[in-house]
């Protein structure tokens, strides 16, 4: 597997549901558009999950001890993303279609009988520092389960050592855990504005041995966007916005609904 992206990649011709999914992009309606779809030619009539990822990947590698107790027990259920541009939606064309938005609606359908709030304390542009100054006054204020934590690409776009994350990962790690909330990272998009950093690749394993030592889960975003354009799922003009760095509606609906799935997961084990 490479890390290679088709910059240039076009769509085939005859393949109407790529370009009218397109389309639907550009009118901002792409959350509508079901991410299961049924293939044509040989085998129709089965299902193709377009958001579908490894399973390894929906492993998350670690528990989330109290947000498995607030749904095991059908108690509401208050989750906080915390994060940067990607967070905060840029490139979705509308606040219902960022992932933390897509999140709380897929999770609600999952827990019809539980109340679920997911608060959104993305900045566009922040770094790690940032975040974790405002910890106490965005995060911990809204008394969170868990906090979902997106971060590191920034510092890889600034070409910035990313063993400085270490140190303030932890500190961020330690502030939410001290708190009774679980924490759960999750690391970079897979994107061509991210690649030609050399950096990334040091970022991914920097962020996987904090997850491991501070014994907390890491959602793999990279390697699930990785897959669904290698895979075939998704081009990258679906997957990306113009920019080819933030995600679109259709990638952060289907973050969101992986994310979900790996939560899900996390607390029946």
């Amino acid at each position: 597997m490479t890390d290679s992206i088709a910059l240039g990649a076009e769509i085939p011709p005859g393949q109407h549901r790529r370009r009218t999914l397109l389309a639907l992009l550009a009118l901002g309606l792409a959350a509508a558009v079901p991410v299961v779809m049924a293939p044509t030619g040989r085998g129709a009539g089965a299902s193709i999950d377009r958001c579908g990822i490894p399973h390894e990947l929906i492993v998350l590698g670690a528990p989330l001890p109290q947000t498995a107790r607030r749904l095991n027990a059908g108690q509401p259920l208050t989750i906080v993303a915390l994060g940067s541009s990607s967070t905060e939606g840029v490139g979705a064309t509308a606040p219902q279609f960022n992932y933390p938005s897509r999140l709380a609606a897929v999770l609600q359908a999952r827990f019809p009988n539980v109340p679920i709030r997911v608060v959104n304390r993305g900045i566009s542009g922040e770094m790690s520092q940032q975040m974790v100054a405002r910890i106490e006054r965005d995060v911990l204020a809204e008394k969170p389960d868990l906090v979902i934590w997106q971060l590191g690409t920034n510092s890889v776009l600034h070409d910035i050592d990313p063993a400085t994350d270490v140190e303030v990962a932890r500190r961020g790690i330690a502030m939410i855990k001290k708190a009774g909330a679980d924490v759960l990272l999750m690391d970079l998009q897979y994107a061509p504005a991210v690649l030609v950093h050399p950096g990334y690749r040091e970022m991914l394993h920097v962020l996987s041995g904090v997850a491991r030592s501070e014994d907390v889960p890491l959602f793999h975003r990279f390697a699930a966007m990785r897959h669904w354009t290698e895979d075939g799922q998704m081009t990258v003009p679906v997957m990306l916005a113009i920019d080819r760095l933030h995600m679109s509606n259709a990638s952060y609906d289907c973050l969101a609904r992986q994310v979900a799935r790996s939560i899900v997961l996390a607390t029946r084990s």
